[in-house]
């Protein structure tokens, strides 16, 4: 009995060092195999020096109060009923309890969003406690797409234009890179950052992924109020570069009637003033729930982009409005690179199908321009198309430099740690979901995966031949802050680019 006890035993023991030892074994060679593909992301991103471009940013700014959520907000059985019982969600967020259930709905889906309230009284409710809590960290950060952008791209070597109205107080957290051009206000508006980590549970609901809920009541950022200052200003500086963002903030806002499509027309009259053969313009998408105003986009903004850039969930929304007319709430969070190519490349196909039916009929044909690039940002991959007679250089090592910059902004550092990164992506993926197509395998010493194709215009007769990189994230293991991650992101991408 003994003997057969020591024996049993002695296996335990042993069956659990091997355990051990092989564990440590697969993350040892794990760390190597992410430091060689961090190395050669590296090198990849210094290859080309930024050449000082002069940018052009607009529109808006506010200040960011960050919380992070589950510790902020109070869970209720009666929201997890409420989620079980209906797909529902408020576009109009009146009171908290409509504010909690649509967290909850974003939450549980892991998927980022910014909604708007119009209670002021709720919203400076939840400001004023978030700010009073003792048991609740926070911290304030300066916000908005066109400042966040700028602040990125100034780092990176750029001469910013900002075209933003802000107080004397945020204006201090520019760069001196950046120029102001609206003057200063008293109050700045303010959002309220919500972030979440990977697991993290509130209540009965976990979110599978690392993401933020946005609530704003902005009363600036919906006039576009920086944005005549902004058009003086640019008379005398021929950016290489014109970004075009936060738009958004006029997402479910309640304007007097026609008073949002004036705004929209001032800003398309500004990107038809752009030299088209010195100046590149590019449109920041967002987190967009109204689809009269994505409509209203796809007619005053997009027709005039040279590129878009956005996350996955606000490609699947701009796709289902171009092909069905509807909108998409929330999409797959970690969708597969196949399904969202196919999206790219549908969304390509669209937009430029639109430019030439236009560019054969008459009106302001002559101011629209192709779509050339698309940058798609996602948790596990950085995925670009970029028409090869256009413009835009580099496409390699900008999506090495926006894969390195998700995982710096992410985990808030400037040093990109193999111990504290994680791949997502497989071993290989499928260049498409469409049967048969051709799988590129993963080289931990080529890690940006490049190819070409041609896209076809069916509605135009024509193709346009392509370039598409694909470039792994190092996921931060730790997330320590997600909102402003797709505008750094996009910000590095751009400005190897131009």
């Amino acid at each position: 009995m003994f003997s057969l006890l020591s024996t049993a035993t002695m296996l335990g023991a042993f069956t659990a060092l091997f355990a051990i030892v092989f564990q440590a074994y697969l993350t040892s060679n794990e760390l190597v195999r992410l430091t060689v593909i961090l190395q050669h992301l590296r090198d990849l991103e210094v290859e080309y020096p930024v050449q000082g471009p002069r940018v052009a940013i607009g529109y808006g700014s506010c200040s960011d109060l960050h919380v992070r959520a589950t510790d902020f907000l109070e869970y209720s059985d009666t929201i997890g009923q409420t989620l079980n019982a209906s797909e529902y969600t408020f576009d109009d967020i009146t009171n908290e309890e409509e504010f909690l259930l649509n967290f909850a709905y974003y939450f549980q889906r892991g998927a980022a969003a910014e909604r708007f309230t119009a209670n002021r009284e709720m919203f400076m409710g939840l400001v004023q406690r978030a700010k009073k809590s003792s048991t609740v960290q926070h911290h304030w950060a300066l916000g908005g797409n066109a400042p966040v952008i700028g602040t990125r791209m100034a780092i990176e070597g750029a001469n910013i234009l900002l075209g933003a109205k802000m107080s004397a107080k945020l204006k201090t957290h520019l760069r001196p890179e950046v120029q102001l051009t609206g003057s200063l206000i008293e109050d700045d508006d303010i959002h309220l950052i919500l972030e979440y980590n990977t697991g993290d549970s509130w209540g009965d609901l976990v979110s599978p992924r690392a993401n933020r809920y946005i609530l704003h009541n902005d009363h600036h950022n919906p006039y576009l109020s920086s944005l005549e200052e902004f058009d003086s200003a640019l008379a005398g500086f021929e950016p290489h570069l014109f970004v075009v963002s936060g738009l958004q903030m006029m997402d479910n806002y309640l304007y007097p009637v026609g008073v949002r499509e004036k705004l929209l027309e001032r800003v398309r009259t500004q990107m038809q003033a752009q030299s088209r053969t010195t100046t590149l313009i590019h449109f920041e998408m967002a987190s967009f729930v109204e689809l009269e105003l994505l409509q209203l986009l796809l007619r005053t903004v997009l027709p005039y982009s040279d590129s878009i850039g956005m996350n996955e969930q606000e490609l699947d929304n701009l796709q289902q409005v171009l092909e069905t007319g509807r909108i998409s709430l929330v999409a797959d969070c970690n969708p597969r690179v196949a399904h969202s190519l196919d999206q790219a490349r549908a969304v390509f196909r669209k937009l430029n199908e639109d430019f030439y039916r236009k560019q054969s009929g008459t009106g302001d044909g002559a101011t629209r321009r192709p779509l050339s690039r698309i940058h798609l940002h996602t948790l596990a991959y950085q995925a670009f198309i970029v028409a090869k007679d256009s413009r835009w250089q580099y496409t390699k090592n900008a999506a090495a430099k926006a894969s390195l910059t998700a995982h710096r902004h992410v985990c808030a550092t400037t040093i990109v740690n193999p111990d504290a990164a994680y791949l997502q992506m497989d071993g290989s993926f499928a260049v498409s979901a469409s049967p048969g197509a051709r799988r590129i395998h993963f080289n931990n010493r080529d890690p940006v995966s490049c190819w070409e194709e041609t896209i076809e215009l069916h509605e135009a007769g024509r193709t346009i031949a392509v370039e598409l990189c694909v470039a792994p994230v190092l996921i931060c293991k730790n997330a320590k802050q997600t909102v402003g991650a797709g505008d750094n992101i996009s910000g590095a991408g751009l400005v190897l680019q131009i």
